[in-house]
């Protein structure tokens, strides 16, 4: 493959930093944060259902959703030029601190817009043990 300027150089470590930008937002409740990090076409696909932007970022109304997370077996699959899959296994709590943690496995899609990173689409699934 021929290098390009305009090709976008991005590892897994890159993507888990971008990810955690999003998980931290939920931790502190930001949603402006939260807002910033999204695509405006953001789609989100949830055990609850389909989300948009508006929709993720409605979670943090009432405050944080998550007290605290960890993510192991991360791996990247390069989609484009400039647009690029993560996909992980998520371990989380909430913040009434009831129940045990919940574990998800996600798929984040992160695409380069100008000078900004965006993700454009989200799954997650619950684990079963």
């Amino acid at each position: 493959m021929l290098w390009h300027p305009w090709l976008v150089k991005v590892s897994l470590a890159d993507l888990i930093q971008l990810e955690r930008k999003v998980w931290d937002a939920l931790v502190d409740g930001d949603a402006e944060a939260d807002t910033e990090l999204l695509a405006e076409e953001f789609i989100g696909i949830y055990p609850t259902g389909f989300a948009n932007r508006s929709d993720h970022v409605a979670q943090l109304i009432g405050g944080p959703s998550v007290s605290a997370y960890t993510f192991s077996d991360s791996r990247k699959l390069d989609v484009s030029d400039r647009a690029f899959m993560l996909s992980y296994r998520a371990e989380f709590q909430r913040p009434s601190g009831e129940g045990e943690s919940e574990v998800m496995y996600v798929s984040s899609l992160w695409i380069r817009e100008d000078d900004n990173w965006v993700n454009v689409f989200s799954q997650d699934t619950p684990a079963e043990f």
